[in-house]
């Protein structure tokens, strides 16, 4: 399913609410094949979208705007045939510009925040400078997770932060218009030695150190692989605001570089998504995932990993059933066609056919562990 362009997959409706886009969600239901969700936050004006682009193989497509409003309302989608793994999906999320003045709703950032992370297979932040103590305090919603995704529906109190790490993203952390030199104490670093060092926790108690290491702590323990690219200037100033209708040879040859590796570490190192014990999400999955997610948020409740798991099991396998269902009914009615046969004849196709049934059942049931649907098909 080639999209040209992106479109919108979660909006915001006038009273405030997220709500899925129907036509996204038509798109998605339609892909039956496996998914890498590549998804990137960040603050509004970061230029984030030209990294999604780049990931499409295109100039545009996700708005770039260049102006202080932030173009990107909500989470926009654009799914294309994955440039390295065959018979696979690349979905492409680009969030709405976290921190906008405009919107000034802490509460929805927060949202659209977890929606970026429980819908991805790889996080990519984005931000701008350095990575210095005011932009890991922008990434605060890291420390707001656990009050807004669960993991089991039971209210046992459990360390979640364990059992969040097994479904959530690898993260990448992106840095734009980075100017230092990569040295900490006059030695050469790696890119992710800088991002190690700058994640450091401070020794103490004191409620300031309790307050810097929070964030860092959340990033560390919810992100174990954790990846950084640090990208320099783009172009001269003043031709930033015209980066999609610009040449590679307008843009800086070091810019260009980080951006190819960055796509080919986003091609060959990003994981098709997965749920709970190992279930690979299709294009189908993840439409109904991103609706029951959006429809409990919007309801005031918190999305539940386990109660998800369990709503896309019903979907999926009644939707086996009728397949493995139409599968037989089809056989049987060319069979009636072709009476008088003898018993032994319609016995054998009807095992065949039975057989075949199951088969298109299996392949698309999900955790149907104590066989309720498979029985039901048998009937």
């Amino acid at each position: 399913m080639a999209m040209d362009k992106p479109v919108c997959l979660i909006d915001t409706e006038s009273d405030g609410k997220l709500c899925v886009q129907q036509s996204a969600l038509e798109i998605l239901l339609k892909i039956d094949q496996p998914v890498v969700v590549v998804a990137v936050v960040g603050l509004y004006r970061t230029g984030k979208s030209y990294l999604m682009n780049r990931l499409a193989g295109k100039q545009t497509g996700f708005a770039l705007g260049s102006t202080i409003e932030s173009k990107t309302k909500g989470i926009w989608m654009w799914c294309v045939p994955h440039p390295s793994k065959k018979e696979t999906t690349l979905v492409l999320l680009d969030t709405e510009g976290l921190g906008d003045v405009d919107k000034g709703d802490s509460k929805h950032d927060t949202n659209i925040f977890c929606l970026a992370v429980l819908l991805s297979s790889t996080l990519v932040y984005n931000s701008r400078g350095t990575i210095d103590n005011n932009a890991i305090e922008e990434l605060q919603y890291v420390t707001e997770l656990t009050e807004c995704i669960k993991v089991k529906s039971s209210n046992e109190d459990v360390d979640e932060s364990i059992e969040f790490v097994k479904f959530f993203p690898s993260f990448i952390w992106a840095v734009r218009d980075f100017t230092l030199e990569l040295k900490i104490d006059d030695k050469d670093v790696t890119e992710n030695e800088y991002l190690e060092f700058a994640l450091k926790l401070k020794q103490g108690t004191s409620k300031k150190v309790m307050e810097y290491n929070l964030p860092r702590e959340c990033i560390q323990k919810y992100f174990p692989s954790r990846t950084c690219f640090t990208f320099p200037f783009p172009t001269a100033p003043e031709n930033v605001t015209r980066l999609e209708s610009l040449n590679s040879a307008d843009l800086s040859p070091d810019f260009l570089k980080v951006t190819d590796r960055f796509c080919e570490f986003v091609f060959h190192k990003s994981q098709t998504k997965k749920l709970k014990e190992g279930y690979t999400v299709t294009g189908r999955v993840l439409g109904n995932l991103a609706k029951t997610y959006v429809d409990t948020i919007s309801s005031g409740a918190v999305p539940c990993l386990e109660n998800a798991v369990i709503a896309m099991a019903t979907i999926e396998n009644e939707a086996a059933v009728k397949e493995g269902l139409e599968v037989y009914q089809s056989g049987m009615e060319k069979l009636k066609n072709s009476f008088p046969l003898e018993l032994k004849d319609v016995s054998s196709e009807h095992q065949q056919l039975s057989n075949l049934a199951t088969q298109t059942f299996m392949k698309r049931s999900f955790k149907d562990t104590d066989g309720k649907y498979l029985k039901s098909l048998e009937v």
